[in-house]
């Protein structure tokens, strides 16, 4: 059965909820605060909760958040690929949510940022197998160039699939240009695609990524509650969202990724995995916390709910 291999960073979010941000230099009182696996477990546990077994090919350190991070990863039936753990902990983000919905974030690097060639070899890879990316992986300078060469000598029959994350803004530095050809499935937000592309709107956000990547590029951008646009060749779609009253957007983009991928490795079409993240990402909004992605009878039963199925 396909895998998701997951190189991206697992740490522990410190989770905030406040009506505002404080203005600099204030303070506020928050309403609830807890410490939870974040980062690339949110996708993981999503993908892993709709059926796609997953590995954690990053690092995890030695320390508090280290077995926080473990925990949650054995918690979900994740696998973890490296079985080492780092001298230094795992690091951290403070997440905070306001009373729109919206979230911001402060994060500190810790074994998480490191990764090397030998680490990657721990779990060879297998056909069907999707090998996950993320950006941020490629502004740690500890393991960027170990992960993008173990990405290009991947076999064909592995897909890549590459989530840009808010800090890769451009397709012109070096690394980027290396990963673009090899990149079989994009997913990111659309203020994501836009920025990293310099376009004016979404429609002109997918022209210029089919210019950057493969001519059999899978790319999905997400809008919001109004679902997400997918685009390979000459065929583009939108997939309408599914209306709820959001709470927490955190974690909510991680959930329709994971979604996602594990509609495509159970042999779903784009448009019928899109619409299953659309309700996976739109259920998470309704939950509070990182990590809030429901498992694949849920989906169902929102699906069966909206459209009848």
């Amino acid at each position: 059965m396909p895998r998701m291999l997951h190189t991206g960073q697992v740490i522990i979010d410190l989770v905030m909820a406040v009506d505002k941000l404080p203005e600099a230099g204030g303070d506020v009182l928050a309403q609830s605060a807890s410490f939870e696996a974040g980062g690339g477990f949110n996708v993981m546990a999503a993908a892993q909760r709709n059926g796609l077994p997953v590995v954690y090919l990053g690092r995890h350190g030695s320390g508090r958040f280290g077995d926080l991070a473990r925990d949650a990863m054995n918690a979900e039936g994740i696998r973890i690929g490296i079985a080492d753990r780092a001298e230094r902990d795992t690091g951290l983000c403070v997440a905070i949510t306001d009373a729109s919905a919206e979230r911001s974030f402060v994060s500190y690097i810790g074994a998480e940022g490191e990764l090397s060639t030998e680490d990657l070899a721990s779990v060879p890879p297998e056909a069907g197998d999707y090998a996950y990316l993320s950006g941020y992986s490629l502004l740690h300078s500890a393991k960027a160039q170990a992960l993008v060469d173990w990405t290009l000598a991947l076999r064909n029959d592995v897909s890549v699939v590459f989530d840009p994350g808010p800090l890769v803004n451009s397709p012109d530095e070096p690394l980027m240009q290396s990963l673009l050809a090899r990149i079989d499935v994009w997913t990111s937000n659309a203020v994501e695609a836009l920025t990293f592309t310099g376009a004016a709107d979404i429609t002109e956000a997918l022209d210029c990524l089919a210019e950057h990547l493969s001519a059999s590029a899978l790319i999905v951008v997400r809008d919001g509650p109004q679902g997400c646009w997918i685009s390979q060749g000459s065929q583009r779609r939108h997939v309408p969202g599914f209306k709820v009253e959001a709470v927490d957007s955190n974690g909510a983009g991680d959930a329709h990724a994971g979604v996602f991928v594990a509609g495509l490795a159970q042999g779903l079409s784009a448009f019928d995995a899109a619409r299953r993240a659309n309700a996976a990402a739109a259920l998470a909004v309704t939950r509070w916390g990182p990590a809030t992605s429901p498992g694949a009878a849920e989906v169902d039963a929102l699906i069966g709910q909206i459209c009848g199925d």
